[in-house]
């Protein structure tokens, strides 16, 4: 096990710098009236929650604008746990990773059992163990020690990209194995302090988000130069080991905005398994090898809605690039030909309006087709 010798000078240093140089002003770590908890003061657990998880993949700066509507449109953890689903996933468009709204809300429905109704406003009621909180979906041991460090101020290591990053460079460490993640964990755990957990681990991540960065990082201000081996002994950008960047496979989708004689247009929700179940969506699908995108959807259509339709005019072409994939959308209007919609290859379809398509969660890239449309029939959003 690394033995790190100089951990009051490390803790002390990085809590001044966090003092003067921190990210002081993150909603969810301050008290209602706006004011910096005092050491040891209970913050509420819901606000943080949220926000940890919306963190998951996701930069501060975006997930700021969600949390705060998100906060005004389900402020307790009952008005998220009796919520409809398609309300949760409405509110998160646009963020990604949709899984984890929906992870969010079975989670709600799980703590309310935990804590009780009655409870639910009363912190001291709210789990206080690793356990507790990594038996819900989607939170693992880095996110549920953050939540329970920054809401009960109980010292609790955390080890996301940022505080991996600073103790790999602090230590020199550029493996990538489980044993390397084993020995991190370990350097978290002497690091955190009993005193002050709260504001010791947001130091870290806010160390590693402005200071310790993975490109450029601005060695000549860190106040823990003095104590980083990659800092005095080789080049810190070294650390940790890259990995290599894997190619992102590439496909065109062929997407059809099918119109009835009353002026109405088709949509079709995702079936609840994937990432994006649940969701909204319009009909078309992949393109096969050498086949022509207008056959595309055609052929899409009729397999998964089972109607004939006619292509009228193409709306827009563009790129949208996900995490694990890079797609290529064409996107017709059409005209329903013949036949009666089917859920084939969904749960829902629907007629609806144009101007009502904000009512339902979209994914992002069909966001982009939306307001296109909007432009194509001359909607205006601010009217909707």
């Amino acid at each position: 096990m690394e033995i790190i010798t100089n951990i009051n000078d490390i803790q002390n240093d990085l809590l001044i710098w966090f003092s003067n140089q921190g990210r002081l002003g993150i909603p969810w770590k301050l008290k209602e009236d706006g004011s910096r908890p005092e050491t040891g003061e209970m913050l509420s657990p819901y606000g943080i929650w949220i926000a940890e998880v919306m963190l998951q993949q996701t930069q501060l700066k975006v997930v700021l604008r969600y949390w705060k509507k998100w906060m005004i449109t389900f402020p307790d953890l009952l008005a998220l746990a009796e919520a409809d689903e398609q309300e949760v996933l409405l509110l998160w468009q646009g963020l990604g990773y949709y899984s984890r709204a929906k992870r969010l809300h079975k989670s709600s429905k799980l703590l309310v059992n935990l804590i009780g109704k009655n409870n639910i406003l009363d912190f001291s009621f709210w789990p206080v163990e690793l356990d507790q909180w990594m038996a819900l979906p989607g939170i693992g041991k880095s996110t549920a020690g953050s939540i329970i460090s920054s809401a009960f101020d109980l010292s609790f290591p955390i080890l996301d990209g940022n505080v991996r990053r600073i103790l790999s460079r602090l230590i020199a460490s550029n493996k990538s194995s489980l044993q390397d993640t084993k020995r991190l964990w370990s350097l978290s755990e002497q690091l955190v302090p009993n005193h002050n957990p709260r504001d010791f681990n947001q130091a870290l991540m806010d160390l590693g988000a402005i200071v310790c960065t993975a490109n450029k990082p601005k060695c000549n201000v860190c106040p823990i130069q003095n104590y980083c081996l990659a800092f005095l002994k080789y080049d810190p950008i070294d650390f940790p080991k890259k990995n290599l960047k894997k190619e992102i496979p590439f496909q065109e989708i062929g997407l059809a905005l099918v119109f009835n004689k009353d002026g109405e247009l088709l949509i079709d929700q995702r079936l609840d398994s994937g990432s994006m179940g649940g969701m909204w969506e319009f009909p078309g699908g992949k393109k096969e090898s050498n086949e022509p995108i207008e056959k595309t959807i055609t052929r899409e259509i009729k397999e998964e809605i089972g109607i004939d339709i006619k292509l009228v005019e193409k709306l827009l072409s563009f790129e949208h690039t996900y995490s694990h994939k890079k797609l290529f959308f064409t996107v017709y209007i059409c005209d329903l030909f013949s036949g009666k919609p089917r859920a084939l290859a969904c749960q829902k379809i629907l007629w609806v309006k144009p101007n009502r398509l904000f009512e339902f969660p979209f994914p992002a890239a069909n966001t982009k087709i939306i307001f296109a449309l909007f432009k194509h029939l001359g909607i205006e959003k601010e009217n909707l």
